[in-house]
């Protein structure tokens, strides 16, 4: 039966797709509008694209639920047919609402500005931030733990405190940015500025940006390729993110009718996961700069169709709900909600007035508050919203600040360790820094209702490893090289946890001792570390010789 209903319902999205690239591809280019001048918009179609940005991004994180890190370091060639069918949205709604995290972080922004304001602090936000009763994970959890552990942005998403600061966090949280601040990039690069620094830096700030802006261009042009190529001017020229969306636009050009080509290029040269240590030399990937790129190549490639760009940003893997949702997300804005295929639109209809898992928040009434946000933005920046229309100030996308993380910093080994300890342990490496990937375990028997109701929210992210409430917390002194480098702390709390036990860059180059010391411990937990990754101010060097 199984079989049976896959394909049935794969034959619409199919058809829909060769509609499109029957459509699309004789559809002359409008390009967009002019610095200095206004894009006239009715208050129906405002609401209808930011209706729409919703409706897309919801629709393209449940098409990529079933493929999300099924392939890493792959495409998913055509032969595997993604399902869609009727009731399909609100099946995975009931299966696994922590699939919907896309949503409900973006939901959790809306919300700041809807209680304290379009000019909201950024102190303030992280406040809001850090106390979410949600599972939270990679730079979005490590941020919130040094919120909780006093820090304040932007050292809350900076690499040297925040190991993931290049992932895509904020990249898959910054729709909303672009949602408020229709038209007006960089007024959307402001609020990416204030929210963004909160949980990431660098190419992981930068993801955010990018996205933010390429909502904010989709409500003045329907142009996929002004949109891109607008979008990453937001990034400053030099950095990684900028080259790498610049490669997927060159290649684009070079292959224009074989995304499959473009993806072989960039997988070729980005491939490279420098930060996260899940990612970090396995195929795991993660890297906010390669998932945008991806995203880019389903919105070029999809030629301004909807269900083209969702299906092509899906097949090129890793995150593969998250890239979906932010290419159904632009689409949805460009085209508005009502010009969605009715093969999408009406599975996500059935949970459009319900709440997300753990918040107050649904997409109904999401689309009532960013119409608001947006008209105070427009108010804002000078424009008018006065009478049947919106007048929107359009400005040329400006670069923002230039940052970089992991200079000089580059990994040279992952050693498998594969212990725990319950008092010290001791290791020692030859680079410039180096990150423990491990965890905090509760030794006791887990109980099996607990493992039900996490079951219920992750799906299969289910690990037993943190309790929800759990009020332990361990004490670890780490020294480096015989002196005490700091005192960290690991909560067993879901919500409060430090993902990994230590680490440390930007040491002097040469051999380390690195040596944790458990000043509290006790014989109900234990630390397990997976793997050392060792980094150096040398980038790698084969050992085999070059002819």
């Amino acid at each position: 039966m199984k079989h049976t209903i896959r394909n049935f319902f794969v034959m619409p999205l199919l058809a829909l797709l060769l509609a499109g690239m029957m459509t699309s591809c004789d559809k002359p280019g409008s390009s967009g509008p002019v610095a200095g001048t206004s894009v006239k918009l009715s208050h129906e179609q405002l609401k209808d694209k930011i209706k729409g940005g919703w409706a897309g991004q919801t629709i393209g994180v449940v098409y990529g639920a079933p493929v999300e890190f099924k392939y890493q370091g792959s495409t998913i060639d055509e032969y595997q047919l993604i399902p869609w069918h009727e009731h399909y949205v609100k099946y995975w709604w009931e299966k696994k609402p922590g699939l919907f995290d896309d949503i409900y972080t973006d939901l959790n922004f809306v919300n700041v500005f809807e209680k304290y304001g379009l000019e909201v602090s950024t102190d303030t936000i992280a406040a809001y931030w850090a106390n979410t009763a949600y599972h939270l994970a990679h730079a979005n959890q490590a941020s919130r733990y040094n919120i909780l552990r006093g820090l304040k942005p932007p050292q809350t998403g900076h690499w040297l405190n925040n190991p993931h600061a290049d992932d895509l966090d904020f990249q898959i949280e910054a729709d909303f940015i672009g949602l408020m601040a229709p038209g007006m990039v960089n007024h959307a690069t402001e609020i990416a500025d204030r929210v963004g620094h909160i949980m990431n830096s660098g190419d992981g700030w930068y993801g955010g940006v990018f996205v933010s802006a390429l909502y904010s261009l989709a409500f003045v042009s329907d142009d996929v390729e002004f949109i891109v190529g607008e979008a990453v001017k937001t990034i400053p020229e030099g950095t990684k993110f900028h080259d790498c969306v610049a490669d997927v636009i060159k290649w684009h050009k070079q292959y224009p009718d074989d995304w499959k080509a473009t993806w072989f290029e960039l997988q070729k040269k980005w491939n490279k996961d420098v930060g996260c240590p899940k990612g970090v030399y396995l195929s795991f990937n993660i890297d906010a700069k390669i998932n945008s790129a991806y995203v880019a190549i389903g919105l070029l490639y999809g030629k301004g169709d909807f269900s083209r760009s969702v299906d092509i940003a899906t097949r090129c893997g890793q995150d593969a709900d998250c890239n979906a949702a932010t290419a159904g997300g632009v689409l949805g804005v460009m085209l508005g909600y009502d010009a969605i295929p009715e093969f999408w639109l009406n599975p996500l209809k059935e949970v459009e007035a319900l709440n997300f898992e753990s918040t107050e928040m649904s997409l109904s009434k999401a689309y009532e508050m960013s119409y608001r946000h947006a008209l105070g933005m427009i108010q804002l920046a000078g424009g008018k919203t006065e009478g049947e229309t919106v007048e929107i100030p359009y400005e040329n996308p400006v670069a923002v600040a230039f940052e970089q993380n992991f200079v000089n910093c580059h990994p040279i080994a992952r050693e498998k360790i594969d212990r725990s300890f319950m008092d010290e342990i001791t290791f020692n490496f030859t680079g410039n820094g180096y990150i423990l990937y491990g965890n905090m375990v509760k030794r006791s028997k887990v109980d099996p209702d607990y493992i039900d109701r996490i079951s219920k929210r992750l799906g299969s992210e289910v690990f037993g490893l943190a309790e929800l409430e759990d009020p332990y917390v361990a004490e670890v002194e780490v020294y480096i090289d015989g002196v005490l480098d700091e005192t960290v702390y690991l909560p067993m709390k879901n919500t409060s946890r430090r993902l990994e036990p230590a680490w440390k860059y930007q040491l002097p180059e040469g051999k380390h001792e690195v040596r944790l010391k458990w000043t509290n411990n006790t014989p109900d937990y234990e630390i397990r570390i997976n793997d050392l990754i060792v980094y150096s101010e040398n980038p790698p060097v084969s050992p085999l010789p070059v002819n």
